[in-house]
């Protein structure tokens, strides 16, 4: 027994290059909506990482598929999504996680302290989509911090009036109350949504730094009638 427990597979990520680049080269013709959700899918099962940091920033490394959080797993996605090859993935990842560019000597991240901390900077910078919140009806105005003293956001029954309008691959940006901001943090969390059989999916890195986790696929809905989040902000590739 104790045999074939060692044996078991790794359930997480663990493509190789040569793997994910026969993926790349059979979605190259897809819409980028449904290359995001796919590759979101790919990291289903995949363990939480309770590096604080994040493992990837503890590694100084790029690539660090075995464990993810939520901002690496949309980092992650998006960058396998928008190129053809692993090391496109890789250079593209110098420009997306950075607010200006990650500088890579010798295989290690050399300035990881300029990377995106905060959710609601990858959607200020447009590297991450374009925001798309405003498309409905609804939104409401909350208390900002770090330097804004406002943000509009979309209360989550009104997200879920209008969930028609939402599409595989757009980028779900959960937002705190501001009474539960704990370093000024508005976003709270991260997902991508996935639209199949006119049902919304939401991927997501389910879990926290101390008790763990793992990638989960669940009706946006339920997620959304659990949540402790107050609403979203949405970003969209075209």
């Amino acid at each position: 027994m104790i045999l074939v427990l060692l044996l078991l597979p790794d359930f997480s990520f663990g493509l190789s290059n040569e793997e994910i680049q026969k993926l790349q080269s059979m979605l190259i013709t897809k819409p980028t909506g449904e290359r995001i959700a796919f590759w979101a899918e790919k990291f289903i099962g995949t363990p939480y990482d309770p590096d604080p940091l994040g493992e990837y920033v503890t590694r100084a490394t790029l690539v660090a598929d075995e464990r993810v959080d939520c901002m690496y797993l949309t980092f992650r996605v998006v960058e396998l999504s928008l190129t053809r090859t692993p090391e496109e993935a890789i250079q593209m990842a110098l420009d997306k996680r950075f607010h200006t560019k990650g500088v890579l000597k010798d295989g290690r991240v050399l300035n990881y302290d300029n990377r995106f901390e905060y959710g609601e900077d990858m959607i200020e910078s447009g590297k991450w989509g374009k925001e798309v919140t405003g498309e409905w009806r609804y939104t409401l105005r909350i208390k900002g911090s770090r330097g804004k003293d406002f943000v509009d956001i979309l209360p989550s029954q009104e997200l879920l009036s209008g969930i028609g309008r939402l599409r595989s691959g757009d980028i779900l940006f959960f937002i705190k109350k501001p009474e539960k901001r704990e370093v000024g943090e508005i976003v709270g969390h991260i997902g991508v949504l996935k639209v199949e059989q006119k049902e919304v999916y939401l991927i997501h890195a389910s879990g926290t730094k101390e008790r763990g986790g793992a990638v989960k696929k669940v009706l946006l809905k339920d997620y959304i009638s659990k949540m402790p989040f107050w609403g979203v902000k949405i970003t969209r590739f075209y």
